[in-house]
């Protein structure tokens, strides 16, 4: 029997979120034989030579002027710093936290657009941000036991995730999104290569690890194009709930990978954070807000990953 459009598109968004974890577990797993400027410069390498190959193939990089445009560079730069931060935080924090945290990157990126760009937002999707924040906290739980200073690596991760989100929306329509995917794992292989050195310098890497990284950029190119599939097969309000199994997916990854075992405030905050995203899409659907695909599914919770 063949599935809906709908069903096929929460299966699709599905394998994306799977794609997008695994390369996160791939990438905190070789952080233990190389620093994270090295895999940044690696993984970055092998994305940058994928994703270009596909851009060229459907004739993105034919106007190069155009990724010089200031929405275009301030997307690339927040792309970096977040990739930055976000892997700094993987290689020191479980997987599911981190995961966790960034699940309330659909509620900064609302509040930055009612802040800078005047959209509406009423006082029930306030009180969910909020809330979800208040999820946040209790994942973070600064200045409690257990808390850590990496978290806060995830929480400016967000912060410029946030930017990023917001600049993408206003990036002309005639500027290839592959254009853009390309010149930003060209940038965060450069931050690789510079941020080498200061994190412990060169190790010539196994055999084995090179394959894992290169599996790791595989699946960032499978991740997004199932999540394109995605959004283009199904309802917004039915398929963006689905990319909450990326927690699910993280929670599993780091038990079975890691030995992680998420303690309960991590459980509880993390079914606030969700439980706050929910609502607001539910929100979306009942004031008859609908949001472009692109704008309301995102690309993940995580940076691009480049």
């Amino acid at each position: 029997m063949p599935l809906s459009p709908n069903m096929r598109a929460a299966l699709f968004m599905t394998v994306s979120m799977a794609g997008f974890t695994v390369n996160d577990a791939i990438t905190k797993y070789v952080s233990d034989a190389m620093n994270m400027g090295q895999v940044m410069l690696i993984r970055g390498a092998f994305a940058t030579l994928l994703i270009a190959l596909l851009a060229w193939r459907h004739g993105a990089l034919a106007d190069m002027r155009q990724a010089l445009q200031p929405l275009v560079l301030l997307r690339v730069a927040c792309e970096a710093m977040a990739t930055i931060t976000f892997l700094v935080a993987l290689a020191h924090l479980p997987i599911a936290n981190v995961s966790a945290v960034l699940q309330a990157l659909p509620l900064a990126v609302t509040m930055g657009a009612a802040l800078f760009y005047g959209e509406t937002v009423g006082w029930r999707r306030w009180l969910s941000i909020a809330v979800g924040f208040v999820g946040v906290a209790i994942i973070v739980r600064p200045g409690l036991e257990g808390f850590s200073v990496y978290s806060l690596s995830v929480l400016v991760c967000v912060g410029f995730c946030t930017v990023r989100d917001l600049a993408t929306k206003r990036i002309p329509e005639n500027i290839p999104t592959l254009l853009v995917s390309t010149m930003t794992a060209a940038a965060v292989t450069l931050c690789g290569v510079v941020l080498v050195q200061p994190m412990g310098g060169w190790s010539p890497p196994a055999a084995h690890d090179l394959v894992m990284i290169a599996l790791a950029a595989g699946l960032l190119l499978v991740g997004y194009q199932f999540i394109i599939r995605a959004m283009r097969s199904g309802d917004v309000s039915f398929v963006a709930p689905f990319r909450y199994s990326s927690l699910v997916f993280a929670i599993l990854l780091g038990f079975l990978v890691f030995g992680d075992v998420p303690d309960l405030p991590m459980t509880v905050g993390s079914l606030i954070v969700v439980s706050s995203g929910l609502y607001m899409l539910y929100r979306e659907r009942v004031v008859g807000r609908s949001k472009a695909a692109s704008e309301s599914v995102g690309p993940g919770m995580t940076p691009d990953g480049l």
